[in-house]
C-alpha cells in the first residue's frame, strides 16, 4: 500500500533539495580544491612549497582579475568575451604611453583606464543597443585585436627599461605585486556585492529583470556598470602582464578570456545570472591555476591539461543546468 505525500511533506522536500543544492552551489569548490591540494601535495614533494604557493599566486593573478570582474557580469545577467583583446590592447597602450615618457605608473593608469573605456562601450552596446550579450562582446574583441594590429602594424611593441616591470616582477616581502592587486580588487567587488545597495540591484538584475525593474531598479545602468568594472579588470590584468614581460602584441593574451570564465563556473557563478560570489571566484581561479601548476611538476602533457580543464568546465556547466532544473 502506498501512501501520496502531504503538502506539507512535499514542500519539506522541495526545501531540503534547495538546501543541499546551495550546498553544492556554494561549497562544492572548495571540497574540489582541498581535494585537488591534497593530491598533489601528495604527489609532488615541490608543490606544497613556500616557493611554489607563492609562484601559483603570481601565475594566477592576472587570470584572477579579470575573472574577479567577470563575476559581477555574470551575475548581473550579462556574457563578456572581449575581456583577452582589451587586456592586450591595455598592455600595447601602456607600453607606447611608456616609450612615448608618459612615466611609469603613468603610463600604466592609461592602460588600465583604456580598458575601463572598452568596458563602458560594451555596456552601452548592450543596454542601450539592445545586443546580446555574447555577440556585442564576440564583436567587439574582434574589432579590438583589429585595432591592436592597426596601431602596431602587427610588430611588437617593446620596452627596454627595467623599471617598467615594477608592477608585474616587483615584490613586498617576497610576494609579487600583481597578488596584492588581485587580492585588493577582489577584496574591494567583493564588499561591492556583499555590502552596497548597488551588489543588491546586481543579484536583482541578473534573478529576475522585470521584477527588479517593477521594484525600481535601473538594470540597464547596474548591467553597464558590471561591463565598465570588468573591462577596468581586464586593462589592470593587461598592464600587469605587458609589465612582467615588457612586451605588447595585439594577440598576446588570446584566450584569458575563456581561462577567466571557467574559473567564474568552477566557482558556481550561474551563467543565467542571480547567483556567485567573488570568494568562490577567486577558489576557481586558483583551483584551475593549481590543475597547471601540478600536472607540470608531474610531468603531464600540456594537452592532456586542455582535456581536463575542457572537462571540468563541461562538469561545472552541467551541473549548473541540472541544479536549475531541480529548482524549477
Amino acid at each position: 500500500m502506498t501512501t501520496e505525500a502531504t503538502p506539507l511533506q512535499s514542500r519539506a522536500q522541495r526545501a531540503l533539495t534547495r538546501v543541499d543544492l546551495a550546498i553544492v552551489r556554494d561549497y562544492g569548490v572548495v571540497v574540489a580544491f582541498v581535494a585537488l591540494f591534497i593530491t598533489l601535495s601528495l604527489s609532488s614533494s615541490v608543490f606544497f612549497t613556500w616557493a611554489n604557493m607563492k609562484n601559483l599566486a603570481f601565475q594566477t593573478a592576472p587570470v584572477g582579475i579579470i575573472a574577479v570582474g567577470g563575476t559581477l557580469v555574470f551575475i548581473a545577467g550579462g556574457f563578456d568575451l572581449s575581456v583577452g583583446a582589451i587586456s592586450g590592447f591595455s598592455g600595447i597602450i601602456a607600453a607606447q604611453a611608456f616609450n612615448a615618457s608618459l612615466g611609469l605608473w603613468g603610463s600604466l593608469i592609461v592602460g588600465a583606464l583604456v580598458g575601463l573605456g572598452f568596458g563602458v562601450g560594451n555596456g552601452l552596446l548592450i543596454t542601450l543597443g539592445r545586443v546580446n550579450a555574447f555577440i556585442a562582446t564576440l564583436a567587439t574583441s574582434i574589432i579590438i585585436n583589429g585595432l591592436g594590429q592597426v596601431i602596431t602594424s602587427g610588430n611588437l611593441v617593446s620596452v627596454n627599461a627595467d623599471r617598467f616591470s615594477t608592477l608585474g616582477l616587483g615584490t613586498v616581502f617576497g610576494i609579487n605585486y600583481p597578488v596584492f592587486v588581485w587580492f585588493a580588487f577582489a577584496g574591494v567587488c567583493g564588499f561591492l556585492l556583499s555590502r552596497t545597495a548597488f551588489g543588491r540591484y546586481v543579484y536583482a538584475s541578473g534573478g529576475n529583470a522585470e521584477a527588479a525593474r517593477l521594484s525600481g531598479v535601473r538594470v540597464n545602468v547596474v548591467r553597464a556598470a558590471t561591463f565598465a568594472i570588468s573591462g577596468l579588470a581586464a586593462g589592470i590584468a593587461g598592464v600587469i602582464l605587458v609589465s612582467e614581460v615588457q612586451t605588447a602584441q595585439w594577440n598576446a593574451n588570446t584566450g584569458i578570456e575563456f581561462d577567466a570564465i571557467t574559473a567564474i563556473v568552477l566557482g558556481g557563478t550561474s551563467l543565467l545570472g542571480g547567483e556567485g560570489a567573488i570568494w568562490r571566484t577567486v577558489l576557481g581561479a586558483f583551483f584551475l591555476q593549481m590543475i597547471g601548476n601540478g600536472f607540470n611538476l608531474l610531468g603531464t602533457t600540456p594537452e592532456l591539461q586542455y582535456v581536463i580543464k575542457g572537462l571540468i568546465l563541461a562538469a561545472a556547466v552541467s551541473l549548473d543546468a541540472w541544479a536549475r532544473r531541480r529548482r524549477a
